[in-house]
């Protein structure tokens, strides 16, 4: 297929795009900055949708910036940058004189073990929890964020490519592993396992608070429990759907 992916130079649209091409689609992005394989948002406004067989949107200014104060200005700009982006996509598409088949939206703030992955930051595809990771990769120990009750998900680029192929799947997925209720002391003690090291260093409560803001702190502090009833009864195959054998192969 020609897939059109909104935002896909962040995390998520990296991983997606090479998923994408792995199985022999042809890949054109959305993104702020032009480049090659690249539209621009801009162009698309102006040109209108390039001829394609799918489109998806990933693209949202990112909520858990450290370097953004949690205000009204950025809360209106988290906002405005999912709306407006769909918002063009729908215009572009309801445009075409040929639409695309297949039309996959990706909603909601999604919350990521921030040792192994990111919050999505077009252009940035490292994402903006390299700080956490450093505990892992620098310190050798497995970081984790107080409280056992916090329990984290993570979005994975082949429910998208799922979702995109399977002509039967339709309606809202969610985007997270079987095992996305593991509690954050749980996936510590099992990163720690992969590593072959303990899990000695916890994070405060406080130091999340600080950067962060009370009210984000939140979602990395509680976090959300999610099952992925439809996206199982989709038929979707988890190519990892314990917590450890998915950590020993990123370990790897």
């Amino acid at each position: 297929m020609r897939v059109l992916v909104g935002g896909g130079t962040g995390f998520i649209g990296t991983a997606l795009t090479q998923l994408l091409k792995a199985r022999g689609h042809e890949v054109t992005l959305v993104s702020r900055k032009p480049g090659a394989g690249r539209i621009t948002w801009d162009e698309l406004a102006t040109s209108g949708l390039p001829r394609c067989d799918a489109a998806v949107n990933l693209a949202g200014e990112n909520i858990l910036n450290p370097l953004r104060r949690w205000n009204e200005a950025f809360q209106k700009e988290v906002l405005s940058s999912r709306l407006e982006t769909t918002q063009m996509l729908a215009r572009a598409i309801a445009k075409a004189p040929q639409s695309p088949q297949v039309w996959v939206l990706v909603t909601g703030v999604a919350y990521y073990q921030p040792s192994l992955t990111a919050e999505y930051d077009e252009d940035s595809p490292g994402g903006d929890f390299d700080f956490f990771s450093n505990l892992v990769t620098k310190w050798e120990a497995a970081a984790r964020l107080p409280g056992d009750s916090t329990r984290q998900v993570v979005v994975r680029s082949g429910i998208l490519a799922h979702a995109l192929e399977a002509s039967h799947v339709q309606g809202v997925l969610n985007g997270v592993s079987p095992a996305s209720s593991t509690t954050n002391a749980e996936f510590a003690r099992a990163l720690g396992a992969a590593l072959g090291r303990p899990a000695l260093i916890p994070l405060p409560s406080t130091v999340v608070q600080a950067v962060f803001g009370r009210e984000r702190a939140v979602m990395l502090l509680e976090g959300q429990k999610v099952v992925p009833r439809r996206t199982l009864a989709a038929g979707y195959q988890y190519s990892f759907p314990e917590l450890a054998a998915a950590l020993k192969e990123v370990i790897a």
